[in-house]
């Protein structure tokens, strides 16, 4: 694709949150819900199969574009852009790279349109970023698979339709023996034990899923047996670039209104944009969301190009990540009292901030991803 064509691409989205998206995100974020309706526009705009492949009823965009299309919606809402980063980047991506034919027939198209939403389930009570050691078990019945396990923090969980699920098909003390698994989630014994009460992102489902004996045909076996290990961290090498957008959009909503209010507050006969402090923060701010995109559209650009982007994605998601937590502070700061008040949306782009930090890998993990790149490629 070319420069004018992401250009177009960004503005079409950003008048699209700003319309749809935008005058609803309080009430998101207040209710705790998605509306329905949001959700079918963004399959009807094709932000919900951006990459997927037009044979399969996508958009056939690419990996830029995704990240373009997550940045804006974040920008006017967390919760969403996380539901159509989540959606697109752990559920759509390793049917696409890791899945036959017949699978991607199946199940590509409804989830393109966003008729079907899609989660990713890896962590478990007990198994977050040491992602080895999860327990769900999936046991060989002859035609089919049956799963029993519990995992945690899904993102998407009460809305989805298929689940990507990964379990244990050999009992191993770590990551040898994992399988992949596309789990329709009315099969019986799949059920949503728990919706919880988060801090952020609050209109975004994250959702405690039991698996009681789920039986699921052979021919969903994702990948390779025993290899789901790789699809679980090949997926995440790129659910980190969507993280990264997501935490950019924020960033930059919150740099915006900081930007805004410091023009029009008036404090000791001047607006507070006259004084040098605020004059430091709002350039820090500028240049940290400018580094982070720049990070962004490296590892995106690898991506695409099927180079190694798993040391860039996990640059531009810690950098990325840690630069909104630190944008949102200072929009609050510029702001003073007001911005520590639910009338002004600075304390929401701080609570959805934080999470950026934590899911599809910590800033801890992101740092042993990039050390352990960097130290095998001494000179």
């Amino acid at each position: 694709m070319m420069l004018s064509d992401y250009k177009e691409i960004r503005d079409m989205v950003s008048k699209f949150a700003d319309s749809e998206v935008g005058p609803i995100a309080a009430d998101i974020d207040k209710n705790g819900e998605i509306p329905s309706s949001l959700v079918a526009k963004l399959g009807e705009n094709g932000f919900l199969g951006s990459y997927i492949p037009e044979e399969y009823g996508g958009a056939g965009m690419d990996y830029t574009a995704y990240s373009i299309i997550v940045e804006e919606i974040s920008r006017a809402c967390g919760s969403t852009g996380v539901l159509v980063s989540a959606h697109t980047s752990l559920c759509v991506y390793p049917i696409l790279a890791f899945g036959n034919e017949d699978q991607k027939k199946q199940y590509l198209p409804k989830l393109a349109t966003g008729e079907h939403i899609g989660c990713f389930c890896l962590s478990e009570p007990n198994a977050g970023s040491d992602a080895g050691s999860l327990t769900t078990f999936a046991e060989d019945k002859g035609d089919y698979y049956e799963i029993t396990g519990t995992k945690n923090f899904i993102t998407n969980g009460k809305e989805a339709n298929i689940a990507i699920v990964f379990a244990k098909t050999t009992k191993t003390p770590n990551h040898k023996g994992i399988s992949a698994f596309i789990v329709e989630t009315d099969s019986e014994g799949f059920e949503v034990m728990k919706l919880e009460d988060k801090l952020g992102i609050k209109g975004s489902s994250t959702a405690q899923i039991a698996l009681d004996k789920v039986r699921v045909p052979k021919e969903n076996l994702l990948g390779t047996y025993e290899k789901g290990f790789r699809v679980a961290m090949g997926t995440l090498d790129g659910g980190r670039i969507g993280i990264a957008s997501q935490a950019l959009g924020i960033a930059e909503a919150a740099f915006r209104y900081a930007k805004k209010y410091s023009t029009e507050r008036i404090q000791f006969g001047k607006p507070l944009s006259d004084l040098q402090a605020i004059q430091f923060m709002l350039a820090d701010m500028s240049t940290k969301i400018a580094a982070s995109r720049l990070l962004i559209w490296e590892a995106s650009r690898l991506k695409d190009e099927g180079a190694s982007y798993s040391l860039a994605s996990a640059q531009a998601k810690l950098f990325a990540a840690e630069s909104a937590m630190w944008v949102t502070t200072k929009a609050i700061q510029v702001c003073g009292g007001n911005g520590y008040t639910r009338e002004y949306p600075v304390e929401r782009y701080f609570r959805d901030a934080k999470i950026t930090e934590i899911y599809e890998g910590t800033s801890e993990v992101q740092r042993i991803v990039i050390a352990a790149n960097e130290l095998k490629n001494i000179q």
